[in-house]
């Protein structure tokens, strides 16, 4: 955890939640982590009963700063037992099920970290997850809890028919693996946690403690199941995405640790319905229907490029009553959106992204009309770096070969360079948007954005075309891409951002 002076400090989860308030943030290693941390705390707060059950409580409570001290009052209470990591028959969050196959089919613990392990072959030989290094166990039951969220289909690396079962094998995706997760950012954790409290009067169901302890029996691994259906959120913010088993070790200072991993198919859910999951962000023309997607993280595309699917959630809300309706309900307050996903190309993990946009009550508008001019201005100037990358690759390779035209427009291609230097322009035009109080000076600030990125594209197309020679062709090669650029930023077809700042 982050401290209120920013330090950062280990503590329990029932001391997390009883001086919430004195806490800024959760500090983990990645931001799925700090995600499946929030979302563990959230289900105790919803297992406890201690949360508010309408939209007007929930307001009192963000308004009020109601403590989250009944939640950990009802955590404190709970028999030890129930929260022992290591426990030989209800090892918490774990499937005990797995024990007699832990020695011979198990990793070592890399297997648990999802940034570690990989697809399983990353080496051939799979040394990697054999390294005997052991994992702390505060480390293993937080990467645990972002396995059970996160973890990316594929196949587990244990037999499954000489085991429980064959669908033992079969990973299904985590429930937040393949959309964008929106957590509202409080001052402090307690606010945060009270922001994202779902305001609910049903029963929280069940809080999958451990594999062998549920309210019906769980999945088997024979065949596959159908999904089944989430009976609260306590349930929803504790699934067992995957059966893990983990093996006690003790590091030589006396530190509890893990030295072993077994890993196997999880819980399978039904669909989840809308109420069930009211931070999506829809995008597409099918945002505003009833079987909209929610919004995927993206290899190609960066988040910020996005945020109009954001701004639109608040600003519409078509999707019924959600965590956007509230949070319009929080007149003079600032609050941050932060958006978390993970990039898994198939079953092999490449990245956690994540990025945080400024939200004003009221201001929801116009910071939509600002993200989506500020993409499309993006998109633009792109679009003609592009094309004067082609002219360039015309003239200075008149008759190329087929399998080098990638490689040689690259040569002048200055996408990159501008994709990597919007990020921060689009940020402050947010910021300043946050402040804006009249249309006139968003608009100034959507023009100001405009002639920066103009003037970067044009240095960085530029810095490119410096690697022409200097001859006839390499002259006529700059001046026509040159000339092509200048046109698109200024021509009929460009945003009238980038033409007012010609004027």
């Amino acid at each position: 955890m982050l401290t209120a002076r920013g330090h950062g400090t280990r503590v329990t989860l029932v001391h997390a939640l009883r001086h919430a308030d004195g806490l800024r943030a959760v500090s983990a290693k990645t931001a799925g982590e700090t995600v499946a941390l929030l979302e563990y705390l959230l289900a105790v707060c919803y297992a406890s009963t201690r949360c508010p059950t309408t939209r007007d409580e929930w307001l009192g409570w963000v308004r009020d700063g109601t403590p989250l001290t009944g939640a950990a009052d009802w955590l404190d209470g709970r028999p030890d037992e129930h929260w022992d990591l290591f426990h030989p028959t209800e090892p918490l969050g774990q499937n005990a099920l797995l024990a007699p196959y832990l020695d011979e089919h198990g990793a070592g613990p890399a297997q648990l970290v999802i940034e570690h392990a990989g697809d399983y072959n990353q080496f051939f030989d799979h040394h990697h997850l054999e390294h005997p290094t052991p994992l702390p166990a505060d480390a293993a039951f937080r990467a645990m809890l972002t396995q059970h969220a996160y973890g990316p289909g594929g196949r587990a690396r244990m037999p499954g028919k000489e085991t429980l079962g064959p669908t033992l094998t079969n990973l299904a995706a985590g429930r937040l693996s393949t959309r964008i997760r929106v957590v509202a950012l409080g001052t402090t954790l307690g606010d945060t946690l009270r922001l994202n409290l779902v305001p609910t009067a049903e029963d929280p169901g069940r809080f999958n403690r451990t594999w062998t302890v549920a309210p019906e029996p769980r999945r088997g691994f024979l065949t596959k199941p159908s999904g089944r259906r989430v009976d609260g959120p306590a349930d929803l913010n504790t699934v067992l995405g995957r059966s893990i088993l983990l093996r006690p070790t003790v590091t030589e200072d006396g530190t509890p640790a893990v030295d072993r991993v077994l890993m196997a198919a999880g819980e399978l859910l039904e669909p989840l319905a809308h109420h069930r999951t009211q931070d999506a962000v829809y995008d597409g023309e099918g945002a505003g229907s009833a079987d909209a997607k929610p919004l995927r993280p993206s290899a190609t595309k960066a988040l910020w490029r996005e945020a109009h699917a954001l701004y639109a959630a608040v600003a519409d809300r078509t999707h019924g009553p959600d965590l956007y309706d509230r949070l319009a309900l929080l007149r003079g307050r600032r609050l941050s959106l932060w958006a978390v996903g993970l990039i898994a190309k198939q079953t092999t993990v490449i990245t956690w992204v994540s990025d945080t946009f400024p939200f004003v009550p009221g201001r929801e508008r116009d910071m939509r009309y600002a993200a989506e001019r500020g993409s499309l201005i993006a998109d633009h100037v792109a679009a003609w770096l592009f094309k004067a990358a082609y002219v360039a690759w015309t003239v200075t390779y008149p008759n190329p070969k087929p399998g080098d035209k990638d490689r040689q427009i690259a040569r002048f291609d200055a996408r990159p360079e501008h994709w990597a230097h919007t990020a921060e322009p689009f940020h402050t035009l947010l910021d300043e948007t946050t402040a804006a109080g009249t249309e006139e000076r968003v608009d100034a600030a959507l023009v100001a954005y405009a002639a920066e990125l103009a003037d970067c594209a044009r240095r960085f197309l530029g810095n490119r075309l410096d690697s022409l020679p200097a001859n006839s062709r390499g002259m006529r090669a700059r001046a026509q891409a040159v000339r092509c650029l200048e046109s698109g930023l200024t021509g009929r077809t460009a945003p009238d951002e980038l033409k007012e700042d010609r004027e």
